[in-house]
């Protein structure tokens, strides 16, 4: 579900105030009050904000953007991303697909037939069992609200008895030449599932770059490719693999 003006400016002043009243919002949007409680329960629903008594707040992940925006956010960047990165998937058998909406773009496209899939993410697991043919399994865990993914211990443990071929992912951030991650529980799901891949594929949009994450993840060097949608600033880097 794509979000309206209304809604995007309902989230912006959330993100400045942290908590609003249903009768602020409908003051400031010139709205009725009606109109504000039903844009909150589609967001509700979105995983966006969480309500409360008379208004709404930002849930305490708010950092981890719900997967459902970041559909939206930048899709014409994610889509030239993942069609780059198509004539790039070296062959495999398996493979790990993290909770990235860009990952989940990428892998609508390629063929899945008769490979064996592992995502934490919940949404991913309900588009690719659209497909046929496809050994399909969702890793379980504590989910997230805002993100529909699974992560935890539990999560971590349960990837320790796999060995993929292959491992589709973005981030939240790339910065002196590393790639970050907000949320602590995303960062050690995506740990295990790096260790346990033969090829790596990371898919970065340029918002990426400059963009803030607290946890280190890896060097964009240990990736196999890094696709991305425009010249990084450190694209002479020989030890980095680009495609752009």
């Amino acid at each position: 579900m794509a979000l309206t003006e209304r809604q995007k400016d309902i989230l912006q002043s959330l993100k400045t105030y942290k908590k609003l009243s249903v009768k602020a919002l409908a003051d400031n949007l010139f709205v009725s009050e009606a109109t504000i409680r039903r844009d909150l329960s589609e967001m509700q629903n979105m995983g966006l904000i969480e309500r409360s008594h008379g208004g709404a707040i930002l849930p305490e992940n708010a950092e981890e953007v719900s997967i459902f925006l970041r559909m939206e956010r930048n899709a014409s960047e994610k889509e030239r991303v993942a069609t780059k990165a198509i004539f790039h998937i070296p062959p495999f058998k398996s493979v790990f697909i993290d909770s990235s909406s860009t990952a989940l773009a990428l892998a609508e496209r390629i063929d899945l037939s008769h490979k064996t899939v592992v995502t934490n993410n919940l949404q991913t697991a309900i588009q690719l069992s659209k497909k046929k043919n496809v050994n399909l399994i969702l890793l379980g865990g504590n989910v997230n609200f805002n993100t529909n993914s699974a992560t935890g211990t539990w999560t971590a443990r349960l990837l320790e008895d796999f060995s993929f071929d292959l491992m589709l992912s973005s981030c939240a951030a790339v910065r002196n030449s590393a790639v970050f991650e907000t949320s602590l529980g995303q960062k050690e799901i995506k740990k295990v599932a790096f260790e346990r891949c033969q090829k790596r594929i990371l898919l970065v949009d340029h918002t990426k770059y400059g963009a803030y994450g607290t946890y280190r993840l890896a060097n964009l060097s240990q990736y196999d490719f890094v696709v991305t949608d425009f010249t990084p600033p450190d694209a002479d880097n020989s030890d980095i693999h680009y495609i752009y």
